[in-house]
C-alpha cells in the first residue's frame, strides 16, 4: 500500500492506495509533506490541491474502499450529491428504497474511508443541522462553506 501526504487547510491528508485505486483518505494531526508522492497517488494529490484552491468540483479518480455491500451502496450514492448541494440522511435512505434505514445510512456515512473524495460532508440532518462528522463539525462547516463560495464565484 502506497501513502501520499498533502497539507490542507483542515489538516494533513493521508492518502493510501495502489494500482487498484485509492482505498483510504483521512486527516492526521501530524505535519508533514511528501515531496515525491508515489506515482499511483500523484493524480489524487493534484486533484485535491485543485479542490482546496477552488478549481475542482468533481474528482476523477479510481477508488477502491473496503466495506460491506450496504456501505458501498451508500458511498456510491454520496458520490452523486452535486458539489455545493446537501442531502439529508432521510433522502439517502429513500434513494436506497428504505426510508426507515436512516440510522444505517448514517452509520455507513460515518464509516466512509475516503474523506472528501466520497463527499459525506454533504449530508446533513433533515432539519438542516450539521450532524455528526468524524473529522469534527468545524471541518464539515468549513467544507460546506468552501463549496458554497466556489459555487457563488462561478455565477458571475
Amino acid at each position: 500500500m502506497n501513502r501520499g501526504i498533502l497539507q490542507t487547510p483542515l489538516g494533513t491528508a493521508i492518502i493510501e492506495g495502489d494500482e487498484n485505486g485509492i482505498s483510504r483518505m483521512f486527516l492526521s494531526d501530524e505535519i508533514s509533506t511528501d515531496q515525491n508522492p508515489p506515482r499511483q497517488l500523484a493524480e489524487a494529490i493534484r486533484q485535491l490541491k485543485e479542490y482546496f484552491e477552488g478549481q475542482r468540483k468533481e474528482f476523477d479518480l479510481k477508488l477502491n474502499p473496503s466495506g460491506t455491500t450496504f456501505q458501498k451502496q451508500v458511498w456510491s450514492l454520496l458520490q452523486n450529491i452535486p458539489f455545493g448541494k446537501t442531502y439529508s440522511y432521510l433522502q439517502l435512505s429513500r434513494e436506497l428504497g428504505d426510508p426507515k434505514a436512516v440510522r444505517a445510512v448514517a452509520a455507513a456515512n460515518g464509516r466512509n474511508p475516503l474523506w472528501i473524495l466520497v463527499p459525506c460532508h454533504r449530508v446533513i440532518g433533515s432539519n438542516g443541522s450539521l450532524t455528526g462528522y468524524a473529522g469534527g463539525l468545524w471541518r464539515k462547516k468549513w467544507l460546506l462553506e468552501h463549496e458554497q463560495l466556489s459555487v457563488q464565484q462561478t455565477l458571475f
